[in-house]
């Protein structure tokens, strides 16, 4: 289910990005989280620093992104019930 749930999530946090004004290399940025929080929910490798980074995003999207920086959160407090 938590997996579905942040896979969901990502999915929806890519369409807003899609919609809003983001530069390039937040949006890099953002695509390698994307792809390394899939790896860990799929592949059950090692987190590492996985959530200080979406953390950092987080921060980054706050201000200009509102809605990025929801999906984002949301993300972030999924896996942390996950434990990762």
């Amino acid at each position: 289910m938590s997996n579905e749930r942040i896979k969901d999530l990502l999915a929806q946090l890519r369409e807003e990005l899609d919609k809003a004004d983001v530069d390039a290399e937040l949006h890099q940025l953002m695509s390698d989280l994307d792809n390394d929080i899939h790896s860990v929910i799929e592949n059950d490798t090692d987190a590492g620093a996985l959530v200080e980074r979406a953390t950092g995003l987080e921060a980054n999207f706050a201000v200009k992104h509102p809605a990025a920086a929801r999906f984002l959160r949301e993300v972030i407090d999924t896996l942390a019930r996950m434990g990762i």
